[in-house]
């Protein structure tokens, strides 16, 4: 394979390995892991795969160790990093979405806003984010790097605050913490090297990548539906139906039955599927879907 055919795409290492890897398959792409492997396989001989960190993902894009990777808004902002921003792929490796960075105190600490912890230790792994949310707000603060367990330093008296990440907050709550102000909102990006980006063979691919992928997330809380209907209740079926484009009929054979096709919230299936039948609606099929695009 030509080195100049070859997109070098970067994986997350850590909570979103998983999730990516389970979005890439319903997009197409097979990764296939290696015990203690940095390099993955993938079912696409024009691509080579290497994992790294989502932290030090937007440092080796940037510097075209890799020519495209997944991340957070959060790491390209912490780093700095001169990237070309493709798309924000909403997904996590709980829920479909965007984590916080909060800043949270104990909960028996006076504090109540960001300006009453002037003078205060601060202690977060997104120490530039954080640094320069306080400077622009014009409150003197001291930011210390946390290696980890950013939750026990509050308790334990290491700092008066800490900016962590969350989804839910419930971890925040467990550790005996109280949020007092949402700093930033992420989500996980496609962030390209601007010199592939500027190239048209590996614009295209990551062009191609990014539909796909976006297709897939789509996907996820859909289904399609497929069924029976005489043509004499089409009306009602039409106002029970809440589809994502119109749905498609085809007259049934020697009938004047109709087959119904249609794309729908997987939530509503439940309460649909008896509206349905009790209108007359017969041969209820419900399929999952891999992207729609």
């Amino acid at each position: 394979m030509s080195r100049q055919k070859c997109l070098k795409l970067g994986v997350p290492k850590g909570s979103l390995q998983d999730a990516t890897i389970k979005l890439f398959a319903k997009s197409g792409w097979k990764i296939g892991l290696h015990h203690r492997n940095y390099f993955p396989d993938i079912n696409d001989p024009d691509i080579e795969c290497t994992m790294c960190r989502a932290q030090e993902m937007p440092v080796y894009v940037q510097d075209g160790t890799l020519d495209v990777g997944l991340t957070g808004k959060d790491w390209t902002l912490e780093n700095q990093a001169d990237v070309v921003t493709v798309s924000e792929l909403v997904y996590s490796k709980t829920s479909n979405r965007p984590a916080r960075w909060v800043l949270a105190v104990a909960s028996d600490s006076p504090y109540k806003r960001p300006e009453d912890l002037a003078g205060r230790k601060i202690a977060t792994e997104l120490q530039n984010f954080t640094r320069k949310y306080f400077h622009d707000a014009d409150i003197p603060v001291e930011v210390e790097f946390s290696w980890g367990a950013t939750e026990a330093k509050v308790a334990s008296g290491l700092a008066e605050a800490i900016v962590e990440v969350t989804e839910t907050g419930t971890t925040i709550k467990a550790h005996g913490l109280r949020i007092i102000a949402e700093l930033l909102q992420t989500s996980t990006q496609i962030i390209a090297n601007p010199s592939a980006w500027e190239d048209p063979w590996k614009k295209q691919k990551i062009q191609q990548m990014n539909t796909l992928l976006q297709g897939a997330l789509k996907a996820e809380n859909l289904v399609g539906l497929k069924m029976n209907a005489r043509e004499d209740i089409l009306p009602q079926l039409m106002d029970l139906l809440p589809s994502l484009t119109s749905p498609t009929t085809a007259n049934l054979y020697n009938k004047d039955w109709l087959s119904i096709e249609v794309v729908v919230e997987e939530a509503v299936v439940r309460d649909l599927i008896p509206k349905l039948q009790a209108i007359g609606v017969e041969g209820i099929i419900e399929y999952p879907l891999n992207k729609v695009i």
